[in-house]
């Protein structure tokens, strides 16, 4: 798996994370959804995301986004 597949699909465990807990615990959760979009909004145009970061770290090949 490449850091920029990872990066995706953490980034959709934390939505879909956050919208159950809104649904079963807390409306307040969806704040996690919108901290992700905004997170994933500007990446796309910085080229700066944490989450690459780690998962570069923990030895993941490169992809051809997060470099």
């Amino acid at each position: 798996m490449t850091v920029d597949r990872a990066v995706f699909a953490f980034a959709g465990l934390v939505v879909l994370t956050s919208l159950a807990l809104a649904a079963w615990v807390h409306p307040y959760w969806v704040l996690l959804s919108v901290f992700a979009g905004l997170n994933m909004v500007q990446s796309a145009f910085t080229g700066f995301c944490p989450a690459a970061m780690v998962f570069k770290r923990l030895g993941f090949k490169p992809g051809v986004l997060f470099k």
